[in-house]
């Protein structure tokens, strides 16, 4: 059986982190500088070019560490 209560916790919390991330990504769109939570350093944007020049199938935001890997489809 499912509590109620921790159910809705569960469901907030996953709320509140997609609602972060979106805010992270349109920064990072918009050309703000965006620091990773892990290792500090900036993130940046790989477009469907930029991942096709360097033989990469990933495009989104990540940093240079690989600790941020935030994967987007581009339409």
């Amino acid at each position: 059986m499912i509590d109620i209560k921790l159910f809705a916790q569960l469901q907030n919390k996953s709320k509140n982190s997609f609602a972060n991330q979106r805010k992270l990504i349109k920064k990072v769109m918009a050309g703000q500088t965006v620091l990773c939570a892990t290792c500090q350093l900036p993130l940046f944007l790989i477009t469907p070019e930029h991942s096709a020049r360097v033989n990469s199938e990933n495009s989104g935001i990540g940093c240079k560490k690989g600790c941020t890997d935030i994967q987007l489809d581009f339409v």
